[in-house]
């Protein structure tokens, strides 16, 4: 555990993403298995618990301190598992040999000096499983992470805060922040799921697509890749697997890449608003796959039930009736759900219009130029008509001029955007440069009127970098009030984050822990990508994708846009 919470700790104080990759490759080189499976999986979100913690570390900490002096500890760092890392009485096995304290020496390859404690190769220890003494031994050496994740796998809800507690006990503070990080799955380190696979690619010098191409045929720990990256056994196989292929992705489409266009060479068609998903099918296996490779198909038994064919496929997941794609609003009612109940596939019907073909029938189609893909992927599903499908249509355009016209009609016809995709293109993982353009509608704006601000977490943790606003509408009394319709926090530089935290500061009008109510004097221009009915605000309408798009210190609060603007921007 020392090793781990020593990377996690470097990690979040590393913003170079060159810095992370080394820092996780030489992790993944000295520590032995399966600890460095299991860390792999706490960074890749692939660990298989999940514990609702709050009341857990409620109970724990206020048997140790007064629950008001941990409130405004807990508010003044901004963190729960840091703080509760820093006011844990230390113990006598805090007190061993640590890796944190190992100091800094060079890296292999000289110039760059990394961490001792992960460039040494330390001696391997038992692993947890087989039924030996348990690593972890309370009051005597940190436990180890495969301990910790096996126990955790067993444990009942109601056992957690007594094992809890040893744990902690037997940590200093980086490993108590660790070990919280794990648990509760939030990391924040500023490591994605594919950095980490990328370093893990490191080992053996081979490109991170060849590890994307097999991870979703393998689980936690990873031995097998683990041991195929390190030349000890074959690449894990893979075959006939319903196993999520890498998608492709797109360049946002920028003023130079405009200048620089031959429509000649593109094709283009529409950018649906719903989900992108990958459907893979064969062998009487059938699996639909979010963009990220989340297996989503036992919320949409609907549409997984008519894939009786064989063929990987790339599309969108919509919500469709009478031929009509229904607003985003009402797929998210299918969304993030384990089942779904007969009345939500009736009101909800879900489809998939593709895009794409990865394989048909056996046959990879990813190295075919896309023109070809899609003749392929025409022909096929003439042939075979799957149940719940279409084909996304391309879009004729003569010029420039033509293309720019219908872009502006995207949003009066619910439409998302337009793709540009180069007829000669591969199918390329990942986000090649070039090759594929999305040139999103235009957003919305409003101006809102800020409301509350909260103090953000990590490195934000000590700034109000989370705001609430709202609009304008008149109350039963007939006098005006805000009410508010999102949150954001994001869109502003740095520079500007310093400047809105002080004035939070200076025009606080009520404290609720670490939100502050504010007066109602300072007006955000809000760009969002739509706005949608919502019980869950006052106002009764959300704001999808908000962002600071500017802060107006010029304008009067009065002059904020009204409830009954918003309301008219909501499509369908």
């Amino acid at each position: 555990m020392r090793a781990f919470a020593d990377l996690l700790d470097r990690l979040s104080y590393s913003p170079s993403r060159n810095a992370k990759l080394r820092l996780m490759a030489n992790y993944f080189r000295a520590t032995p298995d399966p600890d460095r499976g299991w860390a792999l999986a706490a960074l890749t979100d692939g660990l298989p618990f999940s514990f609702p913690l709050r009341r857990t570390l409620t109970d724990m900490m206020a048997r140790r301190m007064d629950p008001e002096l941990f409130r405004l500890s807990r508010d003044y760092i901004g963190d729960t598992a840091e703080t509760i890392a820093l006011v844990w009485p230390e113990s006598a096995a805090t007190s061993l040999p640590s890796p944190l304290r190992g100091g800094w020496r060079e890296a292999p390859g000289g110039g760059t000096t990394e961490p001792a404690a992960l460039v040494a190769t330390p001696t391997p220890s038992p692993s947890p499983q087989g039924g030996g003494e348990p690593v972890a031994q309370a009051g005597r050496e940190p436990p180890r992470i495969a301990a910790i994740v096996s126990e955790l796998s067993l444990i009942g809800r109601n056992d957690l805060g007594a094992k809890l507690e040893t744990w902690l006990d037997c940590l200093d503070a980086t490993g108590r922040w660790a070990l919280l990080k794990l648990i509760t799955g939030a990391l924040r380190v500023g490591v994605s799921a594919r950095l980490a696979k990328t370093a893990v690619a490191e080992i053996a010098s081979v490109d991170v697509d060849a590890v994307e191409q097999v991870w979703h045929s393998l689980a936690p720990p990873y031995e097998p890749l683990f041991a195929w990256l390190e030349g000890r056994a074959p690449r894990p196989d893979v075959e006939g697997a319903p196993v999520f292929r890498p998608l492709m992705l797109s360049h946002p489409l920028e003023e130079a890449d405009w200048i620089a266009l031959d429509l000649a060479q593109f094709s283009a068609e529409w950018k649906w608003d719903g989900i992108r998903v990958q459907i893979v099918a064969g062998r009487g296996q059938t699996r639909l796959y979010s963009r990220t490779g989340d297996d989503i198909g036992q919320a949409f038994p609907d549409v997984v039930s008519g894939f009786n064919f064989d063929a990987v496929l790339d599309g969108e997941l919509l919500v469709v009736r009478d031929g009509r794609v229904a607003s985003f609003n009402d797929l998210q009612q299918r969304l993030n759900r384990k089942g779904v109940a007969k009345a939500q596939i009736e009101r909800f019907p879900a489809h998939i219009r593709l895009y794409d073909a990865l394989m048909i029938e056996g046959r990879d189609l990813r190295e075919l130029p896309f023109a070809e893909r899609r003749a392929t992927l025409e022909a096929w599903h003439a042939k075979t008509r799957p149940f719940r499908t279409d084909l996304s249509p391309l879009i004729a355009i003569a010029d420039k001029n033509e293309l720019r016209g219908l872009w502006m009609t995207t949003r009066d016809t619910g439409i998302e955007g337009i793709m540009l995709k180069r007829r000669d293109s591969p199918y390329i993982a990942g986000r090649p440069k070039g090759h594929w353009y999305k040139w999103k509608r235009a957003p919305l704006t409003l101006d809102c009127v800020l409301m509350y601000a909260q103090r953000g977490s990590g490195k934000r943790s000590s700034y109000y970098s989370d705001y609430t606003f709202g609009v304008w509408r008149t109350d039963a009394a007939g006098r005006d009030e805000l009410v508010p319709v999102g949150k954001a926090y994001f869109g502003f530089t740095d520079e500007e984050l310093l400047a809105i935290d002080r004035w939070v500061r200076n025009h606080t009008v009520e404290s609720f822990g670490p939100v502050r109510a504010v007066a109602p004097e300072l007006v955000f221009e809000v760009a969002f990508d739509a706005a949608q009915k919502s019980t869950r605000h006052k106002s009764g309408v959300a704001m999808r994708f908000p962002r600071i798009h500017r802060i107006r210190w010029d304008k009067p609060a009065a002059e904020a846009d009204r409830l009954e603007t918003l309301l008219a921007m909501i499509e369908g």
